[in-house]
């Protein structure tokens, strides 16, 4: 079966009613023939219906043991963290998120837990830096926002040599292109905020696990401390689900045409999209992946935050927010935005420069995208239709 068609027939009708679209079961608790007679469900931090199928849907997606859905992103990492204790180390992508740095190093190392920050697109790096206090090896491939690509099948085998859990956050390119399940890891998460649910209206989060001892650990977490996704949210995410595949196509297509015409304008240095055979971990992506995902990130020749903010200021389709994967265009400058609480010593370190700018690509016209960006880039030497000299 075709990915488009398992997508759409993944989704259940419903059994009570016929209903084709999943229903909303709004309900805190159910009716019990005696105790602990129930039909399956007995409270919704527990089990919910419509949870349920979309925890299923993305177990399905995903080709895992079993998925669970949680009130955002970071409250699924943070159910997947809780499987460590005091003096466990992790291991994560050095060139990560803004919000899992400050979990990492902010909330997480007040109880014992120690983060190494490594380059894991280098599996010399990924060997080195392991200790016997390795608990998790955390991924993000692509990386946000410089698209760094670690081999998770590589890395996967140095994880299982050494008995650490690889986790591998899957936003970015959805299991439409990759699926890390398959490739070793034991952990995907998802921001379902984004690709997933497609239309910046909803707040969730997604973890999907290979094994019954892991599920087990998760499902208690989720319960326990009980950041599960509402019913209208699931629904939402289930619908969103619906049209992934065409919504995706047709950003990953604008992205590729965004990336390719980026890297020829003379004030763009650097284009960071692993679809170009530039990209430094190219080889990697076009192994691993279906296809390069629908976020491009650019830097400027005059690299700097006031010719950066310039640019953002200035597009027109693209709106200027936070968040990613809608089908409206969108994007940011990390360096204030999504990833101003990282100190700035370590952002550079990373390869994140202050111009960097990060688009998310939605479905409209290429074209029209690209002359979005050409007006606002023209805008470095022409304010106001004047020639002024660059900041630098």
């Amino acid at each position: 079966m075709k990915t488009a068609t398992q997508l759409i027939h993944s989704i259940p009708v419903d059994e009570l009613t016929g209903a084709i679209s999943v229903p909303i079961y709004q309900t805190s608790t159910f009716v019990q023939e005696s105790p602990g007679i129930n039909k399956g469900f007995e409270f919704s931090r527990a089990n919910n219906p419509t949870r349920k199928v979309l925890e299923e849907l993305i177990c399905s997606l995903e080709e895992g043991y079993a998925g669970f859905a949680f009130a955002s992103g970071m409250s699924a990492i943070d159910a997947v963290l809780k499987l460590l204790k005091s003096g466990d180390e992790i291991m994560a992508v050095e060139d990560t998120y803004g919000g899992i740095f400050q979990i990492f190093n902010h909330m997480f190392e007040r109880f014992g837990i120690k983060v190494n920050f490594v380059d894991t697109s280098n599996l010399d790096k990924v060997l080195a830096a392991i200790t016997p206090q390795t608990r998790i090896i955390w991924l993000e491939s692509p990386t946000n926002p410089t698209l760094r690509v670690s081999d998770i099948k590589s890395v996967s085998k140095i994880a299982k040599q050494h008995n650490i859990l690889l986790a591998v956050d899957n936003t970015f390119s959805t299991p439409l292109l990759q699926q890390p399940l398959t490739l070793g890891a034991d952990i995907v998460i998802h921001s379902a905020s984004k690709y997933l649910a497609g239309h910046c209206d909803v707040i969730a989060g997604l973890v999907v696990v290979n094994s019954k001892a892991l599920a087990d650990q998760i499902r208690y977490n989720q319960n326990i401390s009980g950041s599960i996704l509402s019913p209208f949210e699931a629904w939402l995410t289930i619908r969103g689900i619906e049209t992934l595949y065409l919504r995706f196509e047709k950003q990953c297509s604008n992205a590729s045409a965004i990336a390719n015409w980026l890297a020829t304008h003379p004030a763009v240095d650097k284009v960071f999209y692993p679809g170009l055979a530039t990209h430094k971990n190219h080889h990697i992506a076009r192994k691993q992946q279906k296809n390069y995902g629908a976020l491009v990130s650019f830097s400027l020749k005059a690299d700097n935050i006031k010719n950066a903010i310039r640019i953002v200021n200035a597009t027109k389709l693209f709106k200027l927010a936070e968040s990613f994967g809608g089908v409206k265009s969108m994007l940011a400058h990390p360096a204030t935005m999504t990833h101003r609480t990282i100190p700035e010593e370590f952002r550079k370190k990373t390869g994140l420069q202050d111009s960097c700018i990060r688009l998310s690509v939605g479905i409209e016209d290429a074209e029209d995208l690209i002359n979005d960006l050409k007006q606002a880039l023209d805008k470095l030497n022409h304010p106001a239709g004047k020639q002024i000299t660059v900041l630098q």
